[in-house]
């Protein structure tokens, strides 16, 4: 039986670690700002994809997030004090979306198919191309973590003032003062958020149309703002 040759064995070995070693070669040369960015963000990557699996945010633990990003737990410290921290980074992150957004939908009205045939077409396209932010986004309004919670929260009423102000400027609603405004963007907002759960993976083929979350949440939108161009205000009862 033939030897094999060590030379051409040890070459192969090599050949099989090149790009592992290249890749170590170039996170390295990377200024110490984009490493940390780097690592920063593969933290957030991994308590993400764990939450994919169905896990909830409150059941993550320190080490796992940290071995799943690639890192010693003793790493995670250099850029998050606790898990409530990195929460709250991830709040922050599908906040940033969700306000991009809004900015898209302003920036694309049909007004052939309407601002919410357009809005919630828009709407669903970042869902689906962001579908692991806002599946934190949907769980963990009511997840474990007070802080996470707290802070998903102050994020939806912040998005509320920002669509009443949106509102605002809008001929059709001219007629509602800021209290009328600021209730018409609440049930919009709060709606949006209900529906999170079922808007996020593709419905059921054998669903009717009229029954699929796109069809239901573009419903409930029609009904808030063909009600809001007929309100006569906070005080009355017609």
């Amino acid at each position: 039986m033939p030897q094999r040759n060590p030379v051409r064995r040890s070459a192969n070995a090599f050949v099989r670690v090149l790009p592992i070693l290249s890749s170590d070669i170039a996170y390295c040369m990377l200024p110490r700002a984009e490493q940390k960015q780097q690592t920063r963000h593969a933290l957030l990557d991994a308590a993400r994809g764990l939450m994919e699996s169905g896990r909830g945010f409150g059941s993550l633990s320190l080490r796992e997030v940290a071995k799943t990003a690639g890192i010693v737990p003793t790493g995670f410290y250099r850029h998050f004090d606790d898990m409530d921290h990195l929460g709250l980074a991830l709040v922050s992150e599908v906040g940033q979306t969700f306000r991009e957004t809004i900015r898209l939908v302003r920036h694309n009205e049909n007004i052939n198919s309407g601002i919410i045939d357009a809005s919630v077409r828009i709407f669903l396209d970042v869902v689906a191309a962001n579908r692991s932010q806002f599946l934190f986004l949907a769980r963990e309004q009511y997840g474990g973590s007070l802080k996470v919670r707290q802070a998903l929260g102050a994020l939806r009423e912040a998005i509320i003032a920002d669509l009443a102000t949106d509102l605002a400027s809008m001929p059709k609603f001219h007629h509602l003062n800021t209290d009328d405004l600021s209730v018409m963007a609440d049930l919009v907002v709060k709606s949006v958020f209900a529906m999170l759960p079922e808007l996020i993976d593709p419905p059921s083929l054998t669903l009717a149309e009229h029954l699929t979350p796109r069809a239901k949440i573009t419903q409930q939108l029609r009904f808030i703002f063909i009600g809001a161009k007929r309100w006569q205000g906070l005080g009355s009862t017609e």
